[in-house]
């Protein structure tokens, strides 16, 4: 008889990971849960093959609060090629064009301040966008390109490390669904000569920081214990949201699904969500509607899942 699989184990929690450059995001994802020998995972943002940097890697009852990891500003370190541009806006696509490079610093830094604020992006062939149920880089795979309607990102800040030559490296604040790749192509076009996406590293989403991550291999050298250590509470995802507290009668109301009158410091303000606490934990997150606290998603209790509220709307992974 062939040997049983191992049992997976309820983990819950949040791994802040530093994804190696030629690694996909799911093929991370397996070998991390692997490690933890985790029931259930998700990663909250996936980074392209070419890109290093932070990948929050979601377990347990972390996984409901994947959107706030989606939904959250980040931030990159780039590298730009000036003067090649490519097929797929990256190091990995084939040259279309070389142009001269007839730029210095402040050149650039005027050019790079230009697309700072809100701006509309085209979104790249060689992207994960779906349509007609196939992501676009199938078509593009395929010779075949689409019409795309541009997407209003924001950019909140861009900082210009160097430039020199060929060579500059930036530093973006962005919102979701911004595309590196677009923004380094635009860049170019703005110089005259071009431009493509040489490197990539995730340094932050939302208030996760790189700086906390481990790398696969330091993960794999642990104890199984020292792994488990290594873990964020679900609740990491959530450091942007007011915090409520509950006593324990609303708490059993909470996680029932009822709607609770909210704290009178949250009326009337420009709200929309909270995290919520009862008096030992995390119960949840709700949404702020007509001095209401309605339960959006509700963290499981030792006895069993709770019953689910209504869904939110479901967010599309977008590659930088």
């Amino acid at each position: 008889m062939p040997p049983k699989k191992p049992q997976r184990e309820p983990v819950d929690g949040i791994l802040l990971l530093d994804k190696p450059k030629g690694l996909t995001s799911n093929d991370a994802l397996v070998r991390a849960r692997r490690l933890l020998n985790a029931r259930k995972a998700g990663h909250g943002g996936t980074l392209d093959p070419m890109a290093s940097g932070l990948l929050p890697l979601l377990f347990g009852e972390a996984t409901k609060f994947a959107h706030d990891s989606l939904d959250a500003d980040k931030t990159y370190l780039a590298e730009l090629t000036l003067g090649t541009t490519t097929d797929t806006g990256d190091a990995e696509g084939e040259v279309l064009s070389r142009r001269e490079v007839d730029c210095d610093d402040a050149a650039f830094r005027a050019a790079a301040a230009a697309f700072v604020g809100e701006i509309e992006q085209v979104p790249p062939m060689h992207s994960a966008l779906k349509r007609d149920g196939r992501p676009l880089y199938e078509y593009a795979r395929a010779g075949i390109v689409l019409e795309r309607a541009a997407r209003r990102v924001t950019i909140r800040s861009i900082e210009t490390l160097a430039c020199a030559g060929s060579r500059a490296t930036i530093r973006v604040c962005c919102s979701k669904g911004t595309y590196i790749r677009t923004l380094a192509a635009d860049i170019g076009e703005r110089l005259g000569c071009g431009a493509h996406l040489s490197a990539l590293r995730r340094e932050r989403v939302g208030a996760l920081s790189l700086a906390d991550a481990v790398s696969l291999d330091a993960l794999e050298a642990l104890e199984p214990a020292a792994r488990r250590a290594r873990l964020a509470p679900a609740d990491a995802l959530l450091a942007g949201l007011p915090r409520v507290e509950l006593d324990a009668p609303s708490e059993a109301r909470f996680l029932h699904g009822q709607k609770l009158r909210a704290p009178s410091s949250l009326q009337g303000g420009d709200i929309e969500r909270v995290r919520v606490y009862g008096p030992r934990r995390l119960l949840g997150v709700a949404a702020l509607r007509a001095g209401a606290l309605v339960p959006l998603r509700l963290v499981a209790t030792g006895d069993g899942e709770p019953t689910h509220p209504e869904p939110e709307a479901p967010h599309e992974p977008r590659h930088p």
